[in-house]
């Protein structure tokens, strides 16, 4: 009897907008979409919804949304590289900002000896450049996984160049991966068909923490029905302390099966 496969193909956009259209979609490694901005400018981008957008590392790069004209105004700061993640009406991109120097153009990492280490790890994986770029790979085990995730930090792809057969004990290892995580915010995931349900009640800190993790520790795409309840926390009254917010315990369930999901089509 084979071995149960979970097909998983990269859906990345030209942009967010094009993303947004579609249905629901988790990002993970590698990233959507790679962007540039010198240091001390501007960089306006249209979108066609956007909730919320936040950068991991704001000494880097800022992002504030111009609801009026739909618009993010990305700011570089200083010469390095951050992510920015991005969310609206249940779905959410993750896109990498390279701050330059003025005048002076990005450097793309090169990773072969990655690339390499992935072929090792990845028996059968197929990596090509023309006519249109691709990697075409079978994840079978957790060596296979945590190759192609070093390998997807890096600008070598973006997600929409992927497509992923994903083994069931490589699933297995990356849900597990994830559930001391979101335990620790109230949450729970679960496999429902082809794709992950979010699903709890947590504070907005708590929802993108949760979905930075989820995009930190997967490989590839796998659709999400994003659940998540998300709660304000209350105001503490006037002249009393704060309380601490208690969190409720909930186990992680996973009740993957059988399945196989084709490439979707942008």
């Amino acid at each position: 009897m084979s071995a149960p496969v979970f097909s998983r193909a990269g859906l990345g956009g030209v942009l967010l907008a094009a993303l947004l259209l579609l249905p629901v979609q988790a990002p993970a490694w590698p990233v959507d979409q790679a962007f540039s901005v010198e240091s001390g400018a501007d960089r306006f981008h249209k979108l066609t919804a956007v909730d919320w957008a936040e950068v991991e590392d704001t000494s880097v790069a800022t992002v504030e949304v111009l609801r009026e004209s739909s618009e993010l105004l990305m700011t570089g700061k200083r010469p390095g590289r951050t992510l920015m993640l991005l969310y609206a009406e249940g779905k959410f991109a993750v896109w990498r900002l390279t701050v330059t120097g003025p005048g002076s153009r990005p450097v793309a990492e090169e990773a072969p000896e990655l690339l390499a280490a992935a072929r090792k790890a990845c028996p059968g994986l197929q990596a090509k450049e023309a006519p249109e770029r691709s990697l075409v790979a079978t994840v079978k085990d957790s060596a296979c996984r945590r190759a192609l995730l070093a390998l997807f930090q890096t600008d070598a792809w973006l997600a929409r160049e992927l497509e992923l057969t994903f083994e069931l004990p490589a699933l297995q290892e990356q849900l597990s991966v994830l559930t001391p995580f979101l335990k620790e915010l109230g949450l729970e995931a679960r496999y429902s068909g082809a794709g992950i349900i979010l699903q709890g009640t947590t504070t907005p800190e708590g929802h993108r923490r949760a979905l930075w993790e989820l995009f930190r520790q997967s490989v590839g795409r796998v659709p999400l029905e994003d659940r998540v309840k998300v709660e304000a926390p209350a105001a503490p009254d006037a002249g009393t302390e704060p309380l601490d917010a208690g969190v409720i315990p909930v186990e992680i369930m996973e009740k993957p099966g059988k399945r196989k999901r084709g490439t979707p089509s942008r």
